[in-house]
């Protein structure tokens, strides 16, 4: 049987879960800025609680943003460096997808309305739709003003909103919505979820291309030429 651990740091939430023999056990803590100090010690306390060691790991899935910058680069580079020493592929994951899973898996919410603080008055943006127990992207992921997101096209039913965005933005979203939870946080028991329905869609991709996803091209403004 597939063996997949999932890991995630893009947001305040820092988690990982792993699927051994059909077992699925996670870890989650909300630890802003310590990531980088927990992410290791985590991983190593979950496998260590399951008995596998990190040589059974058929792939690592991770969540590939968007998100914090610097939260989203520390779950790149551990995934990089153990799937590169294990020479095992990687899943990268949608963070907003993983919002959306969430809401389904808590709230039994079937159209979700994704939506993290981009910070810079913005918010990351994502509409989902439960496909055979899988939220799946309709339209496209985007960075926005909070005036300027929608719901796909020809929308209809009840619409949930997830994330930091609504906490932050809501007044300002031009959405209506049957309920929400602004305090929802991507989790990796989720992430893990997705990325098994991508594992069985042989999406697996090389270390190599364990590249962060921030939507957002440019942090900075660039200098004009001389």
């Amino acid at each position: 049987m597939t063996t997949l651990l999932a890991l995630d740091t893009a947001t305040e939430a820092c988690s990982v879960a792993l699927l051994h023999e059909g077992e699925l056990i996670s870890h989650y803590e909300v630890i802003p800025r310590l990531h980088a100090q927990r992410l290791l010690p985590m991983i190593q306390q979950l496998l260590a609680r399951a008995g596998v060691p990190l040589s059974a790991l058929d792939a690592i899935a991770f969540g590939r943003g968007p998100g914090a910058f610097t939260g989203v680069r520390i779950a790149v580079g551990v995934v990089q460096g153990l799937a590169f020493a294990l020479d095992r592929p990687v899943l990268p994951v949608s963070n907003l997808a993983v919002l959306a899973q969430r809401a389904l898996r808590e709230q039994q919410a079937s159209q979700v309305a994704a939506a993290i603080d981009a910070r810079m008055d913005e918010v990351y943006w994502g509409c989902y739709r439960a496909e055979a127990g899988e939220m799946r992207l309709q339209g496209i992921e985007a960075v926005l003003p909070p005036e300027q997101v929608s719901l796909p096209r020809g929308a209809e039913g009840e619409w949930f909103g997830a994330g930091t965005g609504w906490g932050t933005f809501a007044a300002r979203m031009p959405v209506a919505l049957a309920a929400q939870d602004a305090a929802l946080l991507p989790h990796a028991e989720d992430l893990l979820k997705l990325a098994g329905f991508a594992w069985a869609r042989g999406e697996a991709v090389v270390a190599d291309e364990a590249q962060p996803v921030y939507l957002r091209d440019k942090v900075a403004t660039p200098k004009q030429p001389l």
